[in-house]
């Protein structure tokens, strides 16, 4: 496995590349979790709960630097929209998960985000994406055409709405795209990485909290409901990203995304042997095909930079998560090695 020593980073241990796969593995619970929730909970307000108390503990690991960013005036336009696409990812990612099963929704979300991150570096930075990406996208459509086709098989409670649940998954892409995007273009304005990515959460946060004022809390509302949305919150969002950025410390970003294809295969395999989905060949196809165009994705480029903030697989670019600092701001904080990409 490619490492990278640097004198800010030291040289890569098992430990990080262990930290990854943990990482991986605790983002690919969080649809058979919220899938367990009291019966009668909102995917909408689970979701919802999930960033805005995952988004202020992120934000308040490294306060200081989130607000250097809020008092910049001219990171607000960038700093709204990457509030947008945190409040959009949560509130499509879950009710994609419940119509079109966990398996479909993961899997369309994680091959959806490098796309429309490629597609958002196009329309606003000019850059075109290459050829390896067209292929890799066009690989990835032909799958998830086949999953909206009928491939969710018994894992939609109504196989008619499971369409719909592939459109939510592509718009929890998109969403993933813009606040990955926006927290590229904050740490390109001189935000540091933590700073740009803690300012996003705490404003999608906020404004995610107070969507959750209006939707209410329902079944949540109960000891099961407040276990789930604490595990969710605390475990996948924010321990998880603390795992990540203590990895990318010293692995390379090729390295640390190959790993963090352990997400789509935890998340199917636990759809099927917990959940009990069992997707039909048609299911099983267009899952390994969207895997397909996603490891063509994960193929480092080493041409081009670009910073984003999960553990994604590239646009094309393959963009870095900035590194979230862990028991406090690093005086080293640095957008993160370049090429990867959260949901």
């Amino acid at each position: 496995m490619p490492t990278r020593t640097d004198p800010s980073s030291g040289a890569a241990r098992p430990a990080h590349a262990i930290a990854v796969l943990l990482a991986a593995v605790l983002w690919g619970t969080t649809g058979t979790v919220a899938h367990f929730a009291p019966a009668g909970a909102s995917p909408l307000a689970i979701g919802l709960a999930t960033f805005g108390i995952g988004g202020l503990v992120l934000a308040a690991i490294s306060l200081r630097r989130v607000l250097a960013v809020l008092r910049r005036r001219a990171h607000l336009g960038w700093l709204l929209a990457g509030a947008v696409g945190v409040v959009l990812y949560p509130s499509a990612y879950y009710p994609s998960m419940t119509l079109a099963g966990v398996a479909v929704g993961n899997v369309v979300a994680l091959g959806s985000g490098p796309i429309f991150a490629a597609l958002l570096e196009w329309a606003v930075d000019r850059r075109r994406p290459d050829a390896r990406w067209a292929i890799a996208t066009g690989v990835a459509v032909v799958g998830i055409v086949l999953l909206s086709l009928g491939g969710h098989g018994g894992a939609a409670a109504d196989p008619s709405a499971a369409p719909v649940g592939v459109g939510l998954a592509l718009l929890a892409g998109f969403g993933y795209a813009l606040y990955a995007f926006a927290g590229a273009r904050l740490i390109a304005g001189g935000a540091s990485a933590t700073g740009a990515m803690g300012a996003l959460f705490l404003t999608g946060g906020l404004a995610c909290l107070a969507w959750l004022a209006i939707v209410g809390l329902g079944p949540l509302v109960s000891l099961p409901g407040a276990a789930t949305v604490a595990y969710l919150a605390l475990v996948p969002m924010a321990l998880a990203y603390l795992l990540f950025g203590y990895a990318l410390r010293a692995l390379t970003s090729s390295s640390a995304t190959t790993l963090a294809l352990a997400e789509p295969v935890v998340a199917t395999l636990l759809a099927v042997l917990v959940v009990g989905e069992r997707p039909t060949a048609v299911g099983w196809t267009g899952l390994a095909v969207v895997a397909v165009g996603i490891a063509l994705l994960a193929v480092p480029a080493p041409s081009r930079k670009v910073t984003l903030s999960r553990p994604r697989v590239g646009s094309g670019y393959n963009q870095a998560r900035p590194e979230p600092t862990h028991g406090g701001a690093s005086e080293h904080d640095r957008p993160g090695p370049p090429h990867e990409a959260p949901r």
